[in-house]
Formats: C-alpha cells, sequence, structure tokens
C-alpha cells in the first residue's frame, strides 16, 4: 500500500495512519501521530543499572532522549546492528523517547475492517499494548498501543500521572 498524505481526521471509515517496522520475523504498526522523526542508529551513551533493553540516551537537538531496544524488549533472537537499522522518535505526552527496530517499512492506512481482536496468549508484550492485527492482502500487522507500552511499570519511562 503507498504512503498517502490524508489527515487522519479526514479519512473515510475512521481510517488510521500507522507506522510499520520489523523486528526480527514480525511486522508491527504504531500510529504515525505518535512518531516525531526517523534516524539512524548510532550508539546512545550508556545508563548505569539500566535495564538491558534501555540502550542509553541520545542528546536529540538539546534533548536527552532515553532509546529503547524494542528487539530486547520484546526477546527477539538476534539484536543486530547494520545500515537498516534505525530509531524511531516518539513524542508521547510530554516525553520524547526512541525506539530501536531493525527496519521501517511504510506507512499503512487501515481501517476497522482491516483489524482483528488479537488472540489471548501469553507473549512478551504485554495484552494490553496491542491494539490488534491488521491485514491488508497477506501482510499481517501487529498494531501497537506504544503510548501505553513505553508507560507500562516495568519501562519506567513515562509517568502514568501524566
Amino acid at each position: 500500500m503507498s504512503v498517502t498524505s490524508k489527515s487522519t481526521d479526514g479519512a473515510p471509515n475512521g481510517a488510521r495512519e500507522y507506522l510499520t517496522f520489523r523486528l526480527d520475523q514480525e511486522e508491527y504498526g504504531i500510529d504515525i501521530l505518535k512518531v516525531q522523526e526517523i534516524r539512524g542508529y548510532e550508539p546512545p551513551t550508556r545508563i548505569a543499572n539500566a535495564p538491558e533493553f534501555i540502550k542509553g540516551v541520545v542528546n536529540l537537538r538539546g534533548t536527552i532522549i532515553p532509546i529503547v531496544d524494542m528487539r530486547l524488549k520484546f526477546n527477539c533472537a538476534q539484536a543486530d546492528y547494520n545500515s537498516f537499522t534505525v530509531v524511531i522518535i516518539l513524542n508521547l505526552r510530554s516525553r520524547v523517547v526512541g525506539i530501536v527496530v531493525d527496519s521501517v517499512s511504510d506507512v499503512m492506512e487501515l481501517t476497522q475492517d482491516n483489524i482483528r481482536i488479537a488472540p489471548d496468549i501469553e507473549s512478551a508484550i504485554d495484552n494490553s499494548c496491542i491494539l490488534g492485527l491488521g491485514s491488508v492482502g497477506d501482510r499481517m500487522l501487529i498494531l501497537l498501543d506504544i503510548e501505553k507500552l513505553m508507560s507500562s511499570a516495568d519501562m519506567g519511562l513515562v509517568s502514568v500521572h501524566e
């Protein structure tokens, strides 16, 4: 599906746009309105005693941003850093956070008809952070509530009281 420039407010049938990215063999989608920018991966400055999946922090135009490696967070088999590895900078409420992913695919517009309820199974992702499964053609996306995921207690990044 091609990238569209329509705003999600005027989209037909309540369609929303999702930025799609890959982690290992899976494809995920997050609300495009939460994305501030996409950058190439650069090694962050490590923070002592941070969980393994928090790679450290980077200075982005004067703002210190925590960097979460989603491949480690989701227990992916491999977490190699190569030319496709990118950091998606998210703007969540009043907090800016970066997430490391294997690659960014594209922007897809999905309507409610394209989204199914995710099965209730045990996984590395809290089920309450999965909005559903999006399908377009033969592609299946795991749609994440990235704000809820980043503000979960085990992340320790975004205050739930904001």
